[in-house]
Parts: C-alpha cells; sequence; structure tokens
C-alpha cells in the first residue's frame, strides 16, 4: 500500500507541478501558522476560522498544517500525493465555503465583494494531476521508488 502511495515515475511535469504549487501555497500556510506575510499566525486563524467560518479548531488546524507542512512536502517531493490531497481539499474547501458567492473572477479592479475562484480551480487541478502521477523527478518519493520499490 506505502509503495502505490511513494511509487512515481522519472518525469518532469510531476517536478514543475509540485515545485510551483508548494511555492504558491507555502506563504497561505506562513501566514496562517506563523503570521509571516500579513497573516494572523496560528491562534488567530484558529479564532478568525471559528467566529467568521464557523470551522472547528480541529479542522483550522489541518488546514494549516496541510498549506504548510503540505507545501514543504509538494516543494521536497515528499508524500507528494498525500501533500496533494491536502491541498486539493483545503481548496475545494475554500471554493465553497468562501468564494463560489463571489463568482468565477479573481477580484482585479476590487468591484466585488470577494475573490472569485478561478485560482482555486488551477490548484485543485494541479493537485489531482499530482495524485494521479506522484512527484516525478527529484522528488524524495522517485529516490526511494528507485532504492526500495
Amino acid at each position: 500500500m506505502v509503495g502505490k502511495i511513494i511509487a512515481t515515475e522519472d518525469d518532469w511535469a510531476a517536478l514543475v507541478l509540485r515545485v510551483f504549487l508548494g511555492v504558491v501555497m507555502l506563504p497561505h500556510g506562513a501566514q496562517k501558522l506563523l503570521g509571516w506575510f500579513g497573516g494572523s499566525g496560528f491562534s488567530g486563524t484558529i479564532s478568525a476560522f471559528s467566529q467568521h467560518m464557523g470551522i472547528p479548531a480541529a479542522l483550522t488546524f489541518l488546514v494549516i498544517l496541510s498549506e504548510f507542512f503540505g507545501s514543504l512536502g509538494l516543494i521536497t517531493g515528499v508524500l507528494t500525493r498525500f501533500c496533494a490531497f491536502g491541498t486539493f481539499s483545503v481548496m475545494v474547501g475554500a471554493v465553497f465555503m468562501v468564494h463560489l458567492p463571489h463568482g468565477f473572477f479573481m477580484n482585479w479592479f476590487g468591484k466585488q465583494a470577494g475573490e472569485g475562484f478561478e485560482y482555486h480551480l488551477l490548484a485543485i487541478a494541479i493537485a489531482l494531476a499530482l495524485m494521479i502521477r506522484g512527484g516525478g523527478k527529484y522528488s524524495f518519493d522517485r529516490w526511494i521508488t528507485e532504492r526500495l520499490l
């Protein structure tokens, strides 16, 4: 079972997808966990998700873990499919809990009440591709595939 989760081909496309998805998601996780980039930090995120969206602290904790540590996993290719599933889940939740009412488009010109979900669809698609293909070239998953599986 673990072998199927880790096994991956020597794939350049998966490398590009996982690194860029990880790099894009990492600052969001750093906002939520560490308070970097104008974020609320861990306790502020737990509080905001609970008060404004009614999300339980345990679920918010998983979101924070996925966005921060899952991004690091994607960048390095450690448990890529698992980390991609976390990103997929966070993005689906964000679409349905926050962004769907604001329509498809991002709020480029400040004329909407909030951000649309186009960015989230791209992240969902990339995460799905990584769940299918695995970590690809230069991933820790690939290293394990070559040596142990």
